[in-house]
């Protein structure tokens, strides 16, 4: 069985959809063939394309951009319909990750992957909405199931096991294992160190235009 790993967050480098689809390889990789695909941009090559035919089950993993989907990978999603009578029984999965502390703010985005499935006749098999999202490449190595990414590796678990059977689930939904009022002042001092690095000032943050 082949397995395509897609990471469409827009982010070249320590993107929090490239942590997941790491944390997910390490419980598939040793049984099935497990392949990799960066969706960066718009346009997904000729080749890429041909490839992606011969894989069984997607994996999307992508950050929440405005409750749905990053416009450049709709884009690779439209081109992705055009191999849809190649193999109309591969099994599409999704992982979304968001800045909100609540996973279920996902669950729409999950929702437009789920239509898409139906427009194109793949096989919608579930999700993982993930909440607090934007710490997740910046946390220190632990050991899987333990720390703040405690629930975020019990869902990876249970979606890499239907994965590995070609089943279907129910969306779930988590948050990493922090407290919400310190993600909170952690987010808003991430603002104001950015916010001073590009010249500005505090109060900039409050500004209408």
């Amino acid at each position: 069985m082949k397995i395509a790993l897609l990471n469409g967050s827009p982010k070249v480098q320590n993107s929090a959809s490239g942590a997941l689809l790491e944390d997910l390889k390490r419980y598939i990789t040793e049984k099935a063939d497990v392949v990799n695909y960066s969706l960066h941009r718009p346009v997904i090559s000729e080749t890429v394309l041909e490839e992606l035919q011969k894989a069984d089950a997607w994996v999307f993993a992508f950050p929440l951009y405005v409750d749905g989907i990053p416009g450049h990978l709709l884009s690779c999603l439209r081109q992705l319909e055009k191999v849809a009578l190649q193999n109309p029984n591969r099994h599409i999965y999704g992982i979304v990750n968001l800045g909100f502390y609540e996973g279920i703010q996902a669950e729409y985005a999950l929702q437009i992957l789920r239509n898409w499935c139906v427009k194109t006749g793949y096989v919608w098999s579930g999700g993982i909405g993930v909440g607090g999202g934007g710490s997740l490449a910046m946390m220190p190595s632990a050991e899987q199931g333990k720390g703040p990414k405690a629930p975020v590796d019990k869902a990876l678990a249970v979606l890499s096991d239907k994965i590995l059977k070609l089943e279907t689930c129910e969306n779930a939904y988590v948050s990493v294992a922090f407290p919400r009022f310190l993600y909170k002042m952690a987010a808003q001092m991430g603002w104001r160190q950015c916010i001073k690095q590009n010249g500005g000032k505090k109060k900039d943050l409050g500004r209408k235009l």
